[in-house]
């Protein structure tokens, strides 16, 4: 077993360039002196400047689409398919919130201040127009697989850029190595959170691996295996159960929280707006950290202008293409201004991003993200129902890693369909 686990190791160990590569094009050009030097824009760097002007840039095309009546989005929504292919708008919105709404805004407090909650915000509200841009042209350019529907980037992508067979092979070769490597993670996430509920019940630190965590790998095996290979069908038909129970537990226990440290609130909005625009952040430096650190949590909690919800959204079945690109942008919103800000929250009242919280010890807890936000749970509810608490949320935690799992391995098999329709 053990070289089985050198094995592994060894092979992820063959692709540690990826994490420099995607830090160097993150800060790409503010790693350069000449610009860095420039006053305020040589904070920012290309990504940011180009995902937050795609979004600005279609807000504007699209007249702000993101501000249409929620109430007639949320109709589309909930209506009944109109045919037996494909699945619901709802099933579909239901492959979103992933533990990057947990884990990701705590690293972003932790990195960029809670300044970075605002441009996350900004992130967000411009994000909304590109999801749908996005899930619009997926819906357009989406094909059939037998009684269901199948499309994305590669699909559309392919039909903009010149109508190259060549162009959606290759960005169907990326998204499947892309998801392919969120896997790991996602399923390291999911073996965190069960390890956690696991430990607080027992009141000691489980190893590795024991036989709990064998157990984990073997469930974990089981009912992925069960769910995948019943097709996306049967994926939507669990995540439309899962989800809504996650977002429900969530939503309810971190409004809870909220309330028993309501006195905290102008406390959370006066260190989130002061971080945002203060005049040392400005000048300083602090800002482009705040704001990068914002836009990226803002990109990865909803997955706007990555092109993985457009996989979610291709396999939907509506009357109009653009009802789908709605459906998504409401996803945008509810990632973001909803499951994030309730993280924010949490994060940023409790102090623990600040280094220490009730005599804890900072190094102890910042090299876990899941650990300083538990830990910033703890310090805001009381003692005697602390691991409760800390049990629901590590339970939220792993569901939003399962379902995520989930969607990924799925959005691999409908990248691979533009390469070939073979089982």
């Amino acid at each position: 077993m053990e070289q089985l686990f050198q094995s592994v190791n060894a092979f992820f160990a063959f692709f540690a360039f990826i994490a420099p590569v995607s830090d160097f094009l993150w800060d790409f050009p503010t790693n350069f002196k000449a610009y860095s030097q420039i006053p305020v824009l040589g904070q920012f760097s290309f990504a940011i400047l180009l995902l937050v002007g795609v979004g600005i840039h279609f807000s504007v095309r699209t007249r702000f689409v993101q501000t249409m009546n929620m109430k007639k989005i949320v109709r589309i929504m909930l209506r009944r398919q109109s045919a037996g292919t494909g699945v619901s708008a709802l099933a579909s919105f239901m492959l979103g919130p992933g533990p990057g709404n947990i884990v990701g805004i705590t690293g972003a407090i932790s990195v960029g201040r809670p300044g970075a909650l605002f441009w996350m915000w900004v992130a967000a509200f411009f994000g909304m127009a590109t999801a749908f841009m996005e899930s619009t042209l997926t819906q357009l350019f989406k094909e059939k697989n037998g009684d269901e529907f199948v499309g994305c980037l590669p699909f559309y992508g392919r039909r903009i850029l010149g109508d190259k067979r060549i162009v959606g092979t290759f960005l169907s070769l990326v998204f499947i190595v892309y998801a392919l490597f969120n896997v790991p993670p996602q399923t390291f996430n999911v073996f965190t959170a069960i390890g956690t509920i696991a430990n607080t019940v027992a009141g000691t630190q489980l190893a590795r691996q024991s036989t709990v965590y064998y157990c984990i790998a073997v469930g974990l095996m089981v009912a992925c295996s069960f769910i995948i290979m019943g097709g996306i069908r049967r994926v939507t038909a669990y995540t439309d159960v899962l989800v809504p129970i996650k977002a429900a537990l969530f939503c309810l226990m971190s409004i809870v929280i909220i309330v028993i440290n309501l006195p905290l609130i102008p406390y959370f909005f006066r260190e989130v707006v002061i971080g945002a625009f203060a005049p040392y952040a400005l000048f300083g430096g602090m800002i482009g950290t705040a704001l990068a650190q914002g836009v990226k949590r803002g990109l990865m909690s909803n997955e706007a202008e990555q092109g993985t919800i457009t996989m979610a959204a291709a396999i939907a079945d509506n009357d109009h293409p653009c009802e789908q690109g709605f459906v998504q942008s409401l996803g945008v919103f509810f990632d973001t201004m909803v499951i994030c800000t309730m993280t924010g929250f949490i994060v940023v009242m409790a102090h623990v991003w600040t280094g220490a919280v009730d005599g804890q010890a900072w190094e102890s807890v910042r090299a876990s993200k899941l650990t300083v936000y538990l830990a910033s749970v703890q310090a805001l509810v009381p003692v005697s129902v602390a691991h409760v608490v800390q049990i629901v949320m590590c339970v939220c935690y792993g569901l939003f890693a399962f379902t995520i799992l989930l969607g990924m391995i799925s959005f691999a098999e409908i990248s691979a369909n533009f390469i070939s329709r073979s089982k």
